[in-house]
């Protein structure tokens, strides 16, 4: 039995796999900020009540965090210190002398201090080469003298980030061999463990936000592992990488910064899931949670995966899903602003304490959430019953909203909505507008506790269908944590001219990776029959800026066959992506070497009761707003449509972990995967 958690900004969603039976079990809890740990006990306890067995019975934790996203985005994260090589100690304020604003954005921009303050650096006398020659020798005396000095002024953890140490890491190694012998308690990061690649910001930045982040990672694991013992949970936890695969917590607590997109990585492994499952190849995952919205894009089916992200300000060159993040959520707090008069809606939140007014858990300020209540688009029971809403409450802070502006209770809804969709359709025409897509030629998989409440008007405001309402919608990125495989990534920068003709280096680099790779392998103790292991190299037009990752072939590495067909393949894969390429000599930057570790897959189970005439599936039928006016509207319970049962809108679709709302000219029709696929019915005629 497989469990997977996902910890939200309202809800904590659990989904646990019974592989004997295929069943599968779904819960969801309110989130407890204060320490989340608390909310993933509560989880735990429920669902394995629902499910009829003992915690006992679980044999592995799945885990997506967002303890390190919201470290640094709260600005709370540990006291940092960084030893540097002498004279580069501003490397963090220096940054990459970027403004968010194309004109006049330093004016308006405020910098925020960097994750390690200079107080906090310290310059090292040593220097190494780009090719990884000593220039100047270690100055060990002055070392210790500078060590003793920050370590013994209360910093927490300690990066060490030396010029060029991804060429040669012999001097960082020393430095924390001393740091070790004097401060061995202190937790220490090397950049050129963290990210052995070129670029010093980049190396620097995402070490320190590592440390950063360390600590707050290491006491919450422990709580959480603890929490588990307590619950009767013996089985080993293990936590969501950013780029959708898994690692052990013990990992987890040495290299957190690869988790700072952790929550939103399940949606989209899953959404590929969907892809792979439906054929429908080009897909938009749109993940609507109580705090934020996450969207990405998936082509044949296969999410797209980037090699840094940013967390609020900061850079982070790690390896993650291509997600799109913006602070809109069934919990988003409608407002009219004092200066304009008018209505905006977000990015504040009011998560899962007190939550929206129609939670009843002290929330008094009106959400995306209570204008659903309001418009009837939500039922007065939430959670399979678990939940009363509180309707007049919702309907009392939105009419607040209306008086202001002008407008019935009904309309100031309707405006609260329009907005948090525009919001939305912004983050969704960034990752395919903005990039050369077209969205019509996209479908949507709508997720999240409230993607299938807007799902259908998303989709109607881009053009995309079908839309996707996967069977355990709710609980989706929870499913994927369950379908994410276990990754590692070892990387080794090496910038050469390819045309140099020696071959055999890039070879025996592949090589010393590949067995880094296995020796991980062995560490996670992976079945051989489950093992994977890819190669690429980052490949770039010389005097180029950016690189682009190729694929090379096992065999070739294998017999160290020559680089041909990887340059040719070069060539058309910078064609395809920039539309244009060069006749000039192709440089190498980097390999990488990425190691898998197959976790058995969930397998598809579509609905095997339930009647095809939705007449069977009725729960009630009340008023809902729709088009400027009140209309009675039909609530279906899903759990009672079977395959090929079709819904005529509008209508309500109920189901224990999310509500699907299905507008005027659209209906929804059950797939051979139990997926409620939505259509206007122009189209579908």
């Amino acid at each position: 039995m497989r469990l997977g958690v996902d910890v939200g900004g309202t809800f904590t969603d659990l989904l646990l796999q019974d592989d004997i039976s295929k069943r599968t079990y779904r819960a969801k809890t309110p989130s407890t900020p204060e320490d989340q740990s608390i909310g993933v006990e509560t989880g735990i306890r429920l669902i394995c009540e629902r499910a009829g067995v003992s915690p006992s019975d679980i044999s592995v934790v799945l885990h997506g965090t967002t303890v390190a996203t919201n470290a640094v985005l709260e600005g709370k994260g540990a006291r940092v210190g960084l030893l540097v090589t002498k004279g580069f100690e501003h490397t963090l304020h220096l940054a990459k002398s970027w403004t968010p604003g194309p004109l006049f954005g330093w004016i308006v921009m405020e910098k925020p201090d960097p994750l390690a303050a200079l107080r906090d650096t310290r310059g090292i006398p040593e220097r190494m080469t780009a090719r990884g020659e000593i220039m100047t020798e270690l100055d060990e005396a002055r070392a210790v003298a500078l060590i003793d000095d920050l370590c013994g002024s209360g910093i927490e953890a300690l990066t060490i980030s030396l010029m060029h140490s991804y060429a040669n890491p012999a001097h960082e190694q020393r430095l924390r061999e001393i740091v070790a012998e004097r401060f061995p308690d202190l937790q220490v990061s090397l950049s050129s463990e963290i990210l052995p690649e070129f670029r010093e910001y980049d190396r620097a930045i995402t070490t320190v936000m590592n440390d950063y982040v360390r600590p707050i990672m290491t006491r919450y694991l422990s709580r959480i592992e603890n929490r588990l013992r307590d619950a009767g949970v013996a089985s080993k936890l293990h936590i969501v990488r950013s780029d959708g695969g898994l690692m052990s917590a013990a990992a987890a607590s040495d290299r957190p910064v690869y988790t700072v997109l952790s929550g939103p990585a399940g949606g989209v492994t899953a959404t590929g899931m969907v892809a792979r499952r439906t054929g429908l190849n080009k897909l938009l995952a749109f993940d609507m949670g109580g705090t934020s919205t996450d969207v990405s894009v998936i082509l044949d089916g296969e999410p797209m995966i980037t090699r840094s992200t940013e967390v609020g300000y900061f850079p982070a060159k790690v390896p993650t899903l291509d997600v799109r993040s913006v602070g809109a959520g069934g919990g988003s707090i409608a407002e009219v602003a004092e200066l304009t008069s008018s209505l905006r809606v977000g990015p504040r939140s009011a998560g899962a304490v007190p939550g929206p007014v129609a939670y009843r858990r002290g929330g008094t300020e009106p959400t995306v959430s209570d204008a659903n209540v309001v418009l009837g688009y939500l039922p007065q029971k939430l959670l399979g019953g678990d939940m009363d809403l509180d309707v007049e409450g919702a309907r009392t802070a939105v009419a607040g909203i209306g008086e202001q502006i002008g407008l019935s209770p009904e309309d100031a809804a309707l405006g609260i909505l329009d907005i948090a969709n525009e919001v939305m359709l912004g983050a969704l025409r960034v990752i395919t507008v903005q990039r050369g897509l077209d969205p019509r030629d996209f479908g949507i998989v709508a997720f999240g506790g409230a993607g299938p409440l807007h799902g259908n008007a998303m989709a109607a405001l881009l053009g995309c269908y079908p839309v996707v309402i996967p069977a355990n919608p709710g609980v989706l990125s929870a499913l994927g944590f369950l379908e994410a495989e276990f990754k590692n990534e070892f990387v080794q920068t090496l910038i050469r001219a390819t045309s140099e003709g020696e071959d055999s280096v890039i070879w025996d680099h592949f090589a010393t990776l590949r067995a880094k790779a296995v020796a991980w392998l062995d560490e996670q103790e992976i079945e051989s029959a489950d093992r994977g292991l890819s190669y690429t190299l980052d490949l770039r037009y010389e005097q180029q800026g950016f690189e682009v990752s190729i694929p090379v072939p096992a065999e070739s590495v294998e017999t160290a066959s020559d680089l041909a067909s990887v340059l040719g393949n070069f060539h058309e894969t910078h064609e395809r992506l920039y539309g244009v390429r060069f006749d000039l000599p192709i440089e190498l930057v980097a390999l990488r070497v990425i190691a898998t570790g197959a976790t058995p897959a969930v397998e598809d189970t579509p609905p095997a009761a339930g009647s095809v005439d939705p007449k069977d599936a009725v729960i009630e039928v009340s008023r809902a707003y729709f088009a400027g006016a009140w209309q009675e509207t039909t609530h279906y319970d899903r759990d009672r449509l079977a395959v090929g049962a079709r819904v005529e809108g509008p209508a309500i679709i109920r189901q224990y972990d999310t509500t699907t709302v299905l507008l005027p000219d659209h209906y929804a029709e059950v797939d051979d995967h139990g997926n409620l696929m939505i259509w206007p019915v122009k189209k579908g005629a």
